[in-house]
Formats: structure tokens, sequence, C-alpha cells
């Protein structure tokens, strides 16, 4: 079946990956990427397929109404993955303007483009919204976030999240839209901008830098590999059930701290170094606000109805990734940009 798909922030991390797939996977859809180009999105994570002849990019601010608009009214889309949002809990800390004008204003503006674009009728037609565990809150010792779990924000970056979740399902309950929501927990893989933990570790860690570390490092994440992410958007797309919700999880929880000695000693070994030397670079900084202590997924129902599971040993995916970054390092050379460098040191230089 030819489809025509909207996919936003499809130059950021993960959007690349869920492109990448839908590109070579499905030769009959022609995949519309827009992307704002913000410091997190790059045309060369989809450098492979810039010439697939499925695939266009268009350049888009979400934000604006009429530029979103008028994508609809080009391409006739009866899809959208909206994956497009400010997402890095420090800088929602620093200039929290951005992240509801882009997740909530954003999100808004294409909800209400695709009500439009289809009010002759629904049949065939999905707005997919790609959301993060963080709407929920923070974690006990015990316990799992489900799809039923109350939504608890505790910053002004899963604050935004939670109003652009809301707001999708309030368009579904009142308009009729068709839409799928899931919920996801930490990603990483190739690709990832190096303000997230696990390229940090391997950027710092390879230039000797220091390795900061919030608190004690007591805090929990669950852990996805972001292919296994993209392949979860991609059955959820084809297969989900409008009105409903879906978390997608690794089953893979880690502290902080045992993280970053894990990746210390692959790191020494990829880089021939005496093990233990990476593990001196560990640096502890005063914790931020509002951290939240534990995030785990239940992913069960997404597993059980619909047949996906994430990778099964974390040390395939976290291996791939330390490969990955040291063979690319022309590509997190380029990234790092001078912008990045100074907001590096405001948030963790003087700690």
């Amino acid at each position: 079946m030819n489809r025509k798909i909207l996919i936003t922030g499809g130059a950021g991390f993960i959007g690349s990956h869920v492109i990448r797939r839908f590109v070579g996977k499905y030769p009959g859809y022609q995949v519309v990427n827009a992307d704002k180009l913000t410091y997190a999105g790059n045309l060369e994570n989809l450098a492979d397929i810039d010439s697939s002849p499925n695939y266009v990019f268009e350049k888009c601010d979400i934000v604006d109404k009429q530029a979103v608009a008028g994508l609809f009214a080009k391409y006739g889309f009866d899809g959208v993955i909206h994956l497009a949002a400010e997402s890095h809990v420090d800088r929602s800390i620093t200039a929290p303007d951005e992240f509801v004008l882009t997740n909530v204003v954003g999100t808004l503006n294409l909800l209400n483009a695709a009500r439009e674009a289809w009010k002759d009728g629904y049949e065939g037609k999905l707005f997919y919204h790609v959301s993060t565990d963080e709407v929920y809150g923070s974690l006990g010792a015990d316990g799992f976030f489900t799809e039923d779990t109350a939504y608890d924000p505790r910053s002004p970056y899963s604050a935004s999240k939670a109003g652009s979740d809301h707001m999708v399902m309030a368009w579904h309950h009142t308009f009729g839209l068709p839409v799928v929501i899931s919920n996801c927990s930490n990603n990483y893989g190739p690709n990832q901008f190096p303000e997230k933990l696990i390229p940090l570790v391997i950027n710092n860690i390879k230039h000797s830098a220091p390795l900061p570390v919030y608190g004690k490092g007591e805090n929990i994440r669950d852990w996805l590999y972001v292919e296994d992410h993209a392949a979860a958007i991609d059955t959820l797309f084809h297969h989900g059930k409008s009105g409903e919700t879906y978390n997608v999880g690794g089953n893979n929880e880690w502290k902080n701290i045992d993280l970053i000695r894990l990746l210390c000693r692959i790191m020494d070994r990829k880089l021939n170094r005496t093990e233990g030397t990476s593990e001196k670079l560990i640096s502890f900084v005063k914790d931020r606000p509002g951290h939240d202590m534990r995030y785990a997924i239940d992913s069960s129902k997404l597993q059980k109805e619909l047949g996906w599971s994430p990778i099964p040993d974390f040390a395939v995916g976290l291996e791939k990734t330390v490969d990955w970054y040291l063979s690319n390092a022309a590509w997190l050379e380029r990234v790092i940009s001078g912008e990045y460098g100074q907001y590096y040191d405001m948030m963790y230089g003087n700690r």
C-alpha cells in the first residue's frame, strides 16, 4: 500500500533511525522528514538514504503554524509520526519556554493541521505521538510504569511532554482523531547528541576529560537500544490500536554510576588502557533540581499484544554503540559546536 508519511524530528537521534527504517523497508511509502535542524538535528545522520527516491527533507519549525499547514497541503499525508521535541531535562531547566513552545504548541499545530487535512474522513489515517516515560514522575525501589500509571511530571521537559500527550488524547476523544501514543524509556545507540549520558561519557573518556555524575550516581534508568525503539514505532504505526497508549522499555535497569563504570571498563579495553584508568575521571557534581530517582517501564502490553521485544543483551547494544562512536570521531567533532561547549561548561564546569 502506498502511503505518504510525515515524520517530524527525523534528523535527530531517534528520528533518523525511524526514517532509515521506513525508507528502506517500505519503498512504496513517501517519507517526508520535517526538521527544524536545531543543535541536535543533523542531516549527516541520514546521508546514506538522502538520495532515496521515496525520501524528502523539508526544513520546518513545527511552532510555525502556517508552515505545518503548508506541508499537509503540499503532500497530503495520511500518517504522522511525531518525534520532534526538545528533550534534554537539563536544558529545560535553563530554557523552559523553548520546551513549551516546541513540545506543546508544536504538537497543537500538528494536531490541528491533521484534523483539517483529514476532515473528509479518518479512514486509513493515523497521528502517532512519541513520548517519554518521564511523564510518569519517579518510582521508588519497586514497581514499574504501566500505561495506567498516573502522570506526575517533575521537570519542565516532562511537564511539556505530559501536556502534549494530554492534547493528543483530547483530540482523539473530542474530535475523533485516530491517535496512538507511546512512552519510551531512555534510548541509547549511534548518532545520539553528546549531551546525553552514554555518548557524553564515551567522548569524555576518549579525551581523558572529567565524567560528571549527578549526586552519588544512584539514579536508575531503563535503557532501550534505539533500533529496538525504531522497530517498536514501526510495529505501533502499523498495528497499534487507535486511542491506546503503549509503553516501550528495554527491561534493562542500571544505576547511573554502575553504567558509567561499565563504560569505563569497555573504553579502557577498546583504547588499550590499563583497567581502572577511566574510572579515575569520575567527578561527582551537585545534583540537578527535581532529579527523578528511578524509571522502569513495563512494556508487556506491547510485547503480548503486538509481539515486539527489545534486544535481550545490553552488553551487545552497548558494545555496538561504543564501536560506532569510536569509528565516527569526525561526526562527533562536527556536532560539538562552540555553543555546545559553552552549554557544557555552564551545566557541569562549576559544580
